[in-house]
């Protein structure tokens, strides 16, 4: 009985628990323990980086609705948008041939953007927290090129059939998306929470993949080939609302399941013996999240092409200002990274007029840079 009491008055850090590492003897804190804290500190959501996130999407909205050939006064704008909301009577400062480009060419180029970069970002920070890694991104992992592959072939094919929401081209992509997830985890043996096993075994699927694509793609026209090679540099220039609402629905399921998963994110950084240990599956809930951001991704591949690091600088800006709960990162990468790439594209836009840059090319400059600043911090800090 004696030694059942020491071991009662023991404190935590004498008696560590199943999985977790000791404390060391110059008094460090248990990482578990910090973990633990912050995963409590989630369950209360803060508004303020929600707020700030839409706000920021809001101007830069207001931005790019007005930049371009024929600019817009941005108070126009405001008036012309009031005008179509009922009972407020507001009337339009906006002429007609103003309405129509507002209308029928920068509203719907502006939806496309914010919702492609809020799916890569949300899955960007989604396969982060699933692997515990902070390099996982869509692009990196092999994703985008899987959902590029099966996307290129029921475009090039001949197989863009759509009825109601539901098009071949995103269930392409979902399911090329879906064998990229597999096959990385099979060359990494599971090891996602390694960061060079998992960059090898990501540029493994894209190297494989885009060998693929390349294939596909000379067996078509050369009218066809030279749309699809395009398309694949990643652009919004064919932006219109048809394929904004193509992939929302696809952004709204899966959005919801990921958002909903987003605080099982904070308690799998404790660890997989500590989130059973409080009631969660790792297993069931790194299955869910990783289908849910592959879908995510491919409906956004599906429609934009390849756009490169959206899923792997927004997570790390928005972390960076908002801390590192998932359940505030998360919506807050979504909202973030639309309001990124439709600056990007506003940037697209104008840098070279009257011609015009492909989207995945200004992502690229911005991405490849912040990734090796990245990879050099982590290597200095001994990961």
């Amino acid at each position: 009985m004696a030694d059942l009491s020491v071991v009662r008055r023991s404190s935590p850090a004498q008696r560590p628990r199943s999985g977790a590492p000791a404390a060391r003897a110059d008094g460090d804190v248990h990482a578990p323990d910090a973990l633990d804290e912050a995963a409590a500190r989630a369950f209360r959501l803060p508004f303020v980086p929600l707020l700030v996130a839409l706000g920021t999407l809001v101007a830069v909205g207001l931005l790019s609705t007005a930049v371009g050939a024929a600019g817009l006064p941005v108070g126009g704008v405001i008036t012309a948008l009031l005008d179509r909301v009922p009972l407020l009577g507001v009337e339009s400062t906006l002429s007609a041939s103003e309405e129509a480009v507002l209308f029928s060419i920068r509203l719907p180029r502006l939806a496309l953007g914010a919702v492609v970069g809020g799916c890569l970002a949300l899955a960007g920070a989604s396969f982060q927290g699933t692997f515990r890694n902070p390099l996982a991104d869509p692009y990196l992992l092999g994703v985008s090129a899987g959902a590029g592959l099966g996307a290129v072939l029921a475009l090039g094919f001949d197989l863009d059939l759509a009825v109601g929401p539901v098009s071949a081209v995103p269930a392409a992509a979902f399911c090329g998306a879906l064998l990229a997830v597999a096959g990385s985890a099979v060359v990494s043996r599971g090891s996602f929470s390694d960061p060079a096993t998992l960059l090898l075994a990501g540029v493994a699927m894209a190297a494989l993949f885009s060998a693929a694509q390349t294939y596909a793609i000379t067996q078509l026209t050369p009218d066809l080939a030279r749309q699809v090679l395009s398309w694949l540099f990643g652009q919004l220039s064919t932006a219109g609302w048809d394929a904004t609402l193509l992939v929302l629905p696809y952004l709204v399921v899966g959005g919801t399941v990921l958002l909903v998963h987003a605080r099982h994110l904070d308690v799998l950084r404790l660890g997989d013996d500590e989130a059973r240990a409080l009631g969660l599956d790792p297993t069931r809930s790194r299955l869910v999240v990783v289908v849910a951001a592959t879908l995510v991704t491919a409906a956004a591949v599906s429609v934009s092409g390849l756009i490169a690091f959206v899923g792997l600088v927004v997570p790390h800006l928005v972390r960076l200002l908002v801390g590192s709960s998932y359940r505030v990162v998360v919506p807050v990468s979504m909202i973030a990274g639309g309001a990124f790439l439709a600056l990007v594209d506003v940037g697209a836009r104008t840098l070279v007029a009257p011609a015009e840059l492909p989207v995945g090319v200004i992502t690229a400059f911005i991405g490849a840079p912040f990734f090796a600043l990245v990879l050099m911090t982590r290597r200095r800090g001994g990961v």
